[in-house]
């Protein structure tokens, strides 16, 4: 069977209409009846009769409905089937060379590069961080926090200071152990400013991948540096310090963000919180079982001492008695010793 107007054969039932199987063609949208006497059935009962042995019209029909039928029963009885015959089918239409030339193949494909270009330049593009170490010290809860401001990854951490002067003390051990790469200026006052200013005006040469950058330090000099970056085309924040916060100034939006020092502790969750506080309870639940254990072992140790000195002391009388006993006999002996000896020497 076909569909009568684009004579395709690919169809499904579409529910019933005037007590006849309605049809939904695939490949145009068009609904047809099943005809009485379907041509295709008519052309091969024909085809194979030969001229000679004749079908009537009754015997094509009840030929049709039986095959109907049993393909109604399949259907039913093998879902998975079914399903498989879906996928592929599925399959073929998006395969076919009138997808692959449609618009909507065509936004798709776009739509998909956009989000792989996106992924490709958050991977690629990157931040970068320049630190007047001679002027402000970031402790490493500081650096995460500027490193949650900004969009890109923070790739790249530059720290400028006249290392050889005792005032820095080890810190440059301790930012080179946080990856930093330490830039050694000579002294002189505003020196590292210098040097950073000196860097920043060639940093795409260097670095021709960065978007970002942080500038630390509390020196108003500075200003130069920053707005030569974002005449660059670079997003700038500048990070100064004031008493015990942190001052972050996104110089492309005017957006301020504060950051205590005093305290920086980052603020849990709610789930953290809950799970925090579950574990103190566990905990004191724990020292409690063991302090509970440990008070009922002194008891039990304490009512077995009880017990034997009570025995003792019921057992005591008996031997005061003996001793009584055995201090009267020598004292008796003695007495008589005495006597003997008395008459001896009479």
């Amino acid at each position: 069977m076909k569909c009568p107007r684009c004579e395709s054969t690919s169809y499904r039932k579409n529910g019933r209409r005037n007590d006849k199987q309605n049809y939904l063609c695939k490949n145009c949208g068009k609904q047809f009846l099943e005809p009485i006497f379907p041509p295709p059935l008519e052309t091969d009962l024909l085809a194979n009769s030969n001229s000679h042995t004749k079908v009537s019209t009754a015997e094509a029909t009840e030929f049709s409905l039986v095959n109907n039928l049993l393909e109604e029963k399949i259907t039913e009885k093998s879902l998975s089937s079914f399903s498989l015959a879906l996928a592929e089918e599925l399959l073929q239409t998006i395969l076919s060379p009138d997808w692959l030339e449609s618009a909507v193949f065509s936004q798709f494909i776009q739509k998909f590069q956009q989000k792989a270009e996106i992924k490709h330049q958050l991977e690629t593009e990157i931040s970068l961080l320049l630190l007047d170490a001679e002027n402000l010290k970031l402790d490493i809860n500081s650096e995460l926090f500027l490193a949650s401001i900004c969009k890109y990854p923070l790739q790249f951490k530059i720290a400028f200071a006249n290392w050889r002067n005792p005032s820095t003390g080890k810190q440059d051990i301790e930012l080179y152990n946080r990856g930093y790469q330490l830039v050694h200026v000579p002294e002189g006052k505003n020196s590292a400013d210098a040097k950073m200013s000196a860097f920043g005006a060639c940093v795409l040469r260097y670095y021709p991948t960065v978007k970002e950058i942080l500038v630390c330090s509390s020196d108003g000099i500075l200003i130069h540096l920053c707005n030569e970056l974002q005449n660059q085309g670079l997003t700038v924040y500048w990070v100064r310090r004031q008493d015990q916060n942190l001052h972050i100034e996104n110089r492309n939006t005017g957006k301020l963000t504060h950051y205590s020092l005093a305290m920086a502790t980052e603020v849990p969750s709610l789930e953290k919180v809950v799970e925090q506080i579950q574990n103190l309870i566990k905990n004191e639940q724990d020292s409690i079982n063991a302090r509970l254990q440990s008070l009922s072992a002194i008891t039990s140790l304490f009512q077995e001492r009880s017990n034997i000195n009570i025995k003792r002391n019921t057992k005591q009388p008996e031997n005061e008695e003996i001793i009584t006993i055995i201090d009267n006999l020598s004292a008796q002996s003695i007495q008589e010793e005495k006597e003997n000896y008395m008459e001896v020497s009479n």
